[in-house]
């Protein structure tokens, strides 16, 4: 050991652990990796290090500032209340890096895994007289298949209905494959359809970009339906080691995209694209090989010297072990967490096996497993793994805070043809659709946005480092997608908090995400019409928001604001009789009125920014702020915009009381729009909030709203 290393009581740290408020300075990271051919516990560190930093991508980095600090952390427990006292806590090393923060501020790309976690292997925790709950163990070469099949047997007979299915929130589950899903045979080595109630495992993986030689086609398609007629010489390493895998499991049959669908039958791909939510949904176990970058690499650990081996040292007589990232961690390092397709395939399969570059993680409903901690348990433990889930959905039961994290997911990720945005989220849309008995899902979705909660669906912000630019159509469409719909637009989505709007903060302090939903205590609009796929105008059956009793904090009378409520005329739904409206086109009635806009002082332009904090100002003089938008900054943009009325937010107050009466819900969510050439159809511009008081004294004109 180095000298500092050395003045370490390594065995008392384990003992007793040491809180995160008394943690020990060990050294500057650049130091340490020098040490790291003398010092074992250095080496430690550096292995890290150099395993997740990947610092020769990145020689221009200055690490001389990073400071190396260590406190333990408690693992939790198996047993729960069983569990013996305070001198049977299992404790882990977790080693900081201060002055990271400011390493990712100056080289963004550089996003790497900070702390690290040094554990105490198996074999010594008899020298603390512990139990080997939730110490490491020694990983092998290649996974071990009957621990794997320990995991699913424990989830099975442990968890019951939790794990069941997807559709755990509904009362009964009937679902079942519809019978044009083809599966893979892995014992006959054909493609075959799936027979009727068959247990099944789904793979999930990314394609690269590689060629179409192993694909099934409508020329082939009769040869693989043939016992032996699947040539695993012409397939890629993922798929050969996921039928492998499977096989060793003892399964028989494996879902694969590129194998079980016609690949050049447009309607065979368009059938089983909708229906991803059974195919995932209903399926035993989902293999997510997150360990390549194509479906030429290998599964890691399916094979011999296919993955990266274990790191141990010996520090004053006990073995320790450098962890990999914990499950979440290491699918954000990974590629397969960067595709779109991928959220749904693990968002909607209730089993998981990930295989990663150094081993393989379990999770399914309830638990999170892994190859190198000891954490199996029939109880519901309180073990640290659980802390570090990939996925889970639904993430309540609201269908639209389930909605949200999964459009936030998608549109973050990347696409080959990003007109699949809408496909790649449609087995999420089906799931919520079928759990939360939201209808149809071709009615109660259109262009990806959740049409039953359009009150909140509409809140939707472009990220600040997108840039507003329209999305690619799919082939042989040539009617732009509306724009009131977030999939229109390229680039990441979020739903956030309206105190967003109100950062007072200089600069760019608005860009946090703010914690916490887009609120909406009263519905403005009612009914909402829309022009369908066919032409024809339906009314939505949009989920009611119960207002609640707004609380004045100052006393004589305010105003306030009331809706323009009724049917709307069939007259009033035509713009002209000699052009019918286009598919998409939202039909409401609101109120309408003009503003003046300026961007926010203390606002710095920066490159990378595309969407900036707006003052609303009033009419009088002075102007006054009466309101916040979020408004694009690549385009030009009129001194005044015209803002149209849709809800109120369920914000407990408002800035700027000086001048504006403070109360509770006094803010009201309002859409930027500009007109087409014509003025007959309105585009979404922004969004903003506009405090009621000013709403009212703005002389709001009532009108019928035609948003496409």
């Amino acid at each position: 050991l180095c000298s500092i290393c050395a003045n370490l009581d390594f065995y008392q740290i384990f003992l007793d652990g040491i809180p995160d408020t008394e943690d020990i300075p060990l050294d500057y990271l650049s130091s340490i990796l020098k040490k790291s051919y003398q010092c074992n516990f250095c080496r430690l560190i550096s292995f890290h290090v150099r395993r997740t930093w990947m610092l020769d991508k990145f020689p221009h980095v200055d690490i001389s500032g990073i400071e190396c600090r260590m406190f333990t952390i408690h693992c939790g427990c198996l047993q729960l209340a069983s569990y013996p006292p305070s001198k049977f806590r299992c404790y882990r090393l977790c080693i900081t890096m201060g002055g990271l923060e400011d390493l990712w501020k100056r080289y963004p790309a550089f996003r790497i895994a900070g702390a690290l976690n040094i554990h105490l292997m198996q074999e010594d925790a008899f020298k603390f007289g512990r139990p080997t709950d939730l110490h490491s163990r020694r990983i092998k070469n290649t996974v071990d298949i009957n621990m794997v099949k320990k995991w699913i047997k424990l989830c099975q007979e442990s968890h019951g209905d939790t794990c069941k299915s997807l559709s755990r929130i509904g009362e009964h589950d009937n679902r079942t494959l519809p019978g044009f899903v083809r599966v893979v045979d892995v014992v006959l080595m054909s493609v075959v359809p799936a027979p009727s109630g068959c247990r099944y495992v789904a793979l999930s993986y990314i394609w690269g970009g590689i060629g179409a030689e192993y694909w099934t086609t409508k020329d082939n398609i009769a040869e693989r339906g043939t016992p032996g007629g699947l040539n695993t010489a012409k397939l890629p390493d993922t798929i050969t080691d996921s039928i492998l895998f499977v096989r060793q499991l003892g399964e028989r049959y494996v879902w694969i995209d590129a194998l079980c669908i016609i690949q050049d039958n447009l309607q065979d791909k368009f059938a089983q694209i909708h229906d991803m939510d059974l195919v995932y949904g209903l399926s035993y176990l989902t293999i997510i090989a997150a360990g390549g970058t194509t479906a030429r690499d290998p599964l890691p650990g399916c094979r011999p010297r296919t993955r990266t081996q274990q790191h141990i040292e010996v520090v004053q007589g006990l073995h320790l072990y450098a962890a990999p990232p914990r499950l979440k961690e290491a699918l954000a390092l990974s590629a397969w967490n960067t595709r779109c397709w991928t959220y749904q395939e693990c968002a909607l399969s209730r089993r998981r096996i990930y295989f990663t570059g150094q081993q393989v993680y379990f999770e399914c409903q309830f638990d999170v497993l892994c190859e190198d901690i000891i954490a199996e348990s029939k109880c519901d433990s309180t073990n640290f793994l659980k802390q570090s889930r990939a996925e889970y959905f639904p993430q309540s039961l609201d269908p639209f805070t389930s909605y949200m994290p999964a459009v936030k997911q998608c549109t973050r990720r990347n696409l080959t043809v990003e007109s699949d945005v809408v496909d790649a989220l449609t087995g999420v849309t089906n799931a919520l659709a079928k759990a939360f008995g939201l209808g149809d899902p071709a009615r109660a979705f259109h262009h990806g946005m959740m049409l039953t909660d359009l009150h909140h669906a509409l809140l939707w912000q472009h990220n600040p480092h997108t840039p507003r630019t329209r999305r690619s159509l799919p082939d042989g469409c040539s009617l732009p997608w509306p724009s009131w719909a977030w999939a229109a637009w390229r680039g990441a989505i979020d739903y956030m908090s309206e105190h967003r709007y109100l950062v007072t903060h200089p600069e760019d302090a608005w860009l946090v995400d703010y914690v916490g939903n887009p609120s909406v205590s009263e519905m403005f609009v009612d009914p909402w019409y829309i022009v369908d796929h066919s032409g024809v105008i339906v009314q939505l059956d949009v989920r009611r928001v119960s207002r609640v009793i707004l609380i004045r904090e100052t006393e004589g009378e305010v105003s306030t604001y009331t809706s323009p409520r009724g049917i709307i005329d069939p007259t009033e739904m035509t713009i002209d009789i000699h052009r019918p409206l286009d598919p998409g086109t939202l039909i409401f009635r609101t109120t309408s009125s003009h503003f003046a806009i300026a961007r926010r002082r203390g606002e710095e332009s920066h490159a990378s920014i595309h969407h900036g904090l707006f003052n609303i100002l009033s009419a009088s003089s002075p102007p006054t702020w009466v309101g916040t938008a979020v408004l694009p900054l690549d385009v030009a943009l009129p001194t005044s915009l015209e803002f149209i009325v849709l809800s109120r937010t369920g914000m407990r107050g408002a800035y700027d009381i000086e001048r504006i009466e403070y109360y509770q819900e006094c803010l009201l969510h309002v859409m930027a729009v500009s007109q087409n050439h014509d003025g007959s159809l309105m585009e979404r511009v922004g969004l903003g909030v506009i405090h009621e008081a000013a709403w009212i004294a703005s002389g709001a004109e009532e009108k019928v709203v035609f948003l496409r």
